[in-house]
């Protein structure tokens, strides 16, 4: 199983990025998804769910109203639109593959992509 995480970089505040997630390996359709990101010296946090024909989303709130996660089921990609950046939104960024319990917790995700850096300046 392979999750490539890729889209991030150097922007200013107020920016947008769009990250992308190119999944192998597994079958993505079946599987919901979750974006998540560090900061350094902090813990992975949620950011985003979709379940698996992208009929409900959630948000952590920090994020709600800037970003927006989406699928492409055929082309088995992942995204994640990032608006409106702010320095505190710097973090590496993971997709995630869940395979069952609570969307929002770390250990209901078993498949990781190796993270794409953010970095926001002010």
């Amino acid at each position: 199983v392979q999750l490539q995480a890729s889209g991030g970089g150097l922007v200013q505040a107020g920016d947008s990025l769009r990250l992308s997630c190119a999944a192998s390996g597994l079958s993505f359709r079946s599987h919901s998804m979750g974006w998540f990101r560090q900061a350094p010296g902090k813990e992975r946090e949620f950011i985003a769910f979709v379940t698996t024909d992208s009929t409900i989303t959630y948000y952590a709130n920090s994020v709600k109203g800037r970003f927006t996660i989406s699928r492409d089921n055929a082309k088995n990609v992942l995204f994640l639109q990032l608006n409106s950046l702010k320095p505190e939104d710097t973090a590496v960024y993971y997709c995630a593959a869940r395979r069952g319990g609570t969307y929002s917790d770390v250990v209901s995700y078993y498949h990781w992509g190796q993270g794409t850096l953010v970095t926001v300046s002010s």
